[in-house]
């Protein structure tokens, strides 16, 4: 009999070999994630600082590995140029022919809500990071979706809990972020029981260079209003703060409010000390492991601390990286049912996905120009960190 049991042996193994097979590859496979940013036009600066706190918030999670339960993680960088035909086409691209297992994406809010029924048709996870629309997450929003970027109405509910009455001027860009941040804006001051006003609301062209004409509308709108007279200033790439602070608002007690803007712009507020306004992230604002560690890489490596975007990209990698943990098997179904609450760490501590429209729920903060500026982007000091408690975001999707 001996001589029988051998080859019956060496084909049950066989068998076996066979059926595990599949799964043994798949272990082995590379587990592949598209990243779209408008790095060609308006948005450029956004996108790449969106794109380095990506790459090094891989970095930081797997400890310089670059691979998840011994599984290689490969980025696929794709430029949209901030064009929503383009957006569409590449995350189709990615989904379709690179066979990425999810999905990051884009800068440019326009070109994210071109890129939603995309992730829909293909069943496959899109984080979006860092469009902010409201729509995104609201009436446009699907499954699929999820995004750690804060919303419209999450800035909006900040800036709200700072104004507690007098009248308010909006300036803003004329596309789909300006037109939603005001929209929120003005939701968001009923929502914190805020007695201010909006008096006005000015939309110019994503490419305006003269502000002349539309500041003056502001002004003219605002300055016989109840105070405090704010004209609060909703604006992506070159903020136009400078050129309306020459036009001397306080002529008619009205003081500027801008939304917190990248770095560079930033450090160009000094004579304007004092001035209040909320953002997303200040590199020196969050105390914990993770920040620690991306200001000080980042600052090392890049000779200036990190920016709102690039805290943004990190927190991106790192619900990739929960995600791609939780589900590594490329199915976006399951993948999106394990995130549907799911909570991953970032530079601004922990952040977790609403199970009703996946929007990463966070902490904002609200912010003082400072006087004494010990370096070039010594900008800012904490008023206070707002907590998401405070900030009564609504339910917009048609689930």
């Amino acid at each position: 009999m001996n001589h029988l049991i051998k080859p019956l042996a060496v084909a049950i193994v066989a068998a076996f070999a066979a059926t595990a097979a599949p799964s043994v590859l798949a272990q082995g496979k590379d587990l592949k994630v598209a990243l779209i940013a408008g790095k060609t036009g308006a948005l450029e600066a956004y996108a790449k600082e969106t794109e380095t706190g990506f790459m090094m918030g891989l970095e930081y999670l797997t400890g310089g590995k670059m691979e998840i339960n011994g599984r290689k993680i490969k980025v696929i960088v794709k430029d949209d140029q901030s064009k929503p035909d383009l957006g569409r086409t590449l995350l189709a691209e990615a989904y379709g022919d690179d066979k990425v297992d999810i999905a990051v994406g884009t800068t440019s809010s326009g070109s994210a809500l071109a890129m939603l029924p995309v992730a829909k048709e293909y069943r496959k996870v899109l984080i979006v990071e860092p469009a902010v629309a409201d729509a995104i997450t609201g009436d446009k929003w699907n499954k699929y979706i999820f995004r750690t970027a804060r919303s419209s109405m999450q800035d909006a509910l900040a800036a709200a809990s700072t104004l507690k009455s007098g009248s308010v001027g909006f300036l803003a860009q004329d596309y789909a972020f300006g037109r939603d941040a005001i929209k929120a804006g003005k939701e968001a001051l009923a929502a914190t029981g805020s007695k201010a006003k909006v008096v006005h609301e000015e939309y110019a062209p994503m490419t305006t260079t003269d502000f002349t004409a539309s500041t003056q509308r502001l002004f003219d709108a605002l300055k016989d209003k109840p105070q405090p007279r704010v004209l609060a200033i909703v604006w992506a790439g070159p903020n136009p703060m400078n050129k309306i602070a020459d036009m001397q608002p306080q002529r008619y007690g009205i003081a500027l409010a801008p939304g917190g803007n990248i770095l560079p712009v930033m450090k160009t507020w000094k004579s304007y000390a004092g001035t209040e306004g909320t953002i997303y992230y200040y590199y020196a604002f969050p105390k914990n492991k993770m920040n620690d560690w991306l200001v000080a890489e980042h600052t090392k490596r890049f000779k200036a601390p990190p920016d709102m975007f690039t805290a943004g990209g990190m927190a991106a990698a790192s619900a990739v990286y929960t995600a791609l943990s939780k589900a590594p098997n490329g199915n976006g179904d399951q993948m999106a049912a394990a995130m549907e609450g799911m909570s991953f760490e970032t530079p601004k501590g922990t952040m977790s996905f609403r199970k009703e429209d996946h929007q990463a729920i966070q902490p904002m903060y609200h912010f003082r120009i400072k006087k004494d500026q010990k370096n070039e982007w010594d900008l800012l000091e904490l008023v206070r960190e707002i907590p998401a408690s405070e900030m009564p975001l609504p339910v917009r999707n048609k689930r």
